[in-house]
């Protein structure tokens, strides 16, 4: 970017990312989606297209939700894998949303419309790297409503104060919070020290049931499925379920419980390196076949 192009760069989170959008998307090579493995079950006229274009297609199709939801899906799923240039392209394509949310919201606001239009981007930025569910229908409609709330949050705090208690009476000094207090985190190395939680699923577990993280980078950086993944983490809820029913999370385990669950643990352990090296094996297998051809 020229120096002259800095100075002429908008002030405006929404005007500046439309013109990165318009950027990656001009001619001669605009940015396309590939929507082939999907385009049978889609009312799109062609299995690629050109992002304005696929844009411009579902809002003449407002009723295409099937449609719109793979479009999203897939536009979802590049931005959390393959780069910064996917998310720009994600919000170019909501933009005629986030520019209708951002002029309602605008309207008798005395601030600078800047915050909400930063306000809005930072919403729907925060959705599209974790919060929206792929698994779940609507995640367009999951994008721009936390798109709206965060605009709509910052607008309130124009008329709102938040009462607080009368603290002069409290003692200064350190006090015990109230219970419960343990932290989540905590709970969660104890089901690992205790065998209810296999080591390496601490952190994917962390990351998407504490952190609310999206669950595709996730099964990328550990080279599973999404699937798999996602099946692997409700197993282990039901396991932290029934031992926090049990009071084993949160009172002393007896010894029998305690080898019961190492028995379990082992068990584990060894199909999963029953499954990993099967699925070893069939890739060398099929490297072996692609040389042959």
């Amino acid at each position: 970017m020229s120096v002259s192009d800095a100075k002429n760069w908008p002030t405006s989170a929404l005007d500046a990312a439309a013109t990165a959008f318009a950027t990656l998307t001009c001619e001669p090579a605009p940015l396309t989606l590939d929507c082939t493995a999907f385009f049978s079950d889609t009312l799109l006229p062609r299995p690629v297209m050109p992002l304005p274009a696929l844009r411009d297609w579902l809002l003449r199709h407002p009723r295409a939700y099937t449609t719109r939801d793979e479009v999203w899906r897939e536009l979802i799923r590049h931005a959390r894998l393959d780069g910064p240039h996917w998310v720009v392209a994600a919000v170019g394509m909501a933009m005629p949303a986030l520019r209708q949310y951002a002029a309602h919201l605008c309207q008798g606001y005395t601030g600078d419309p800047a915050d909400i239009d930063a306000e809005i981007l930072t919403g729907f930025l925060t959705a599209l790297r974790d919060r929206a569910d792929l698994s779940k229908p609507a995640p367009y409609a999951s994008l721009c409503k936390a798109a709206w709330r965060a605009g709509r949050d910052l607008r309130l705090q124009q008329r709102e104060y938040l009462p607080v208690q009368d603290i002069e009476h409290l003692v200064a000094g350190s006090r015990t919070p109230p219970v419960p207090y343990g932290h989540p985190d905590l709970l969660v190395r104890r089901a690992v020290a205790l065998g209810i939680l296999d080591p390496e699923d601490e952190q994917p577990y962390i990351d998407v049931r504490l952190g609310h993280r999206a669950i595709e980078p996730i099964a990328a950086a550990i080279g599973v499925g999404v699937d798999a993944l996602r099946m692997r983490l409700s197993r282990i809820d039901r396991r932290v379920a029934d031992a926090l029913a049990d009071g084993v999370l949160t009172g002393v385990a007896s010894p029998e419980t305690m080898a019961r669950l190492r028995q379990r643990a082992e068990q584990r352990g060894r199909l999963r390196a029953g499954r990993a090296a099967a699925a070893r094996l069939e890739a060398a297998r099929q490297r072996a076949a692609a040389a042959a051809a």
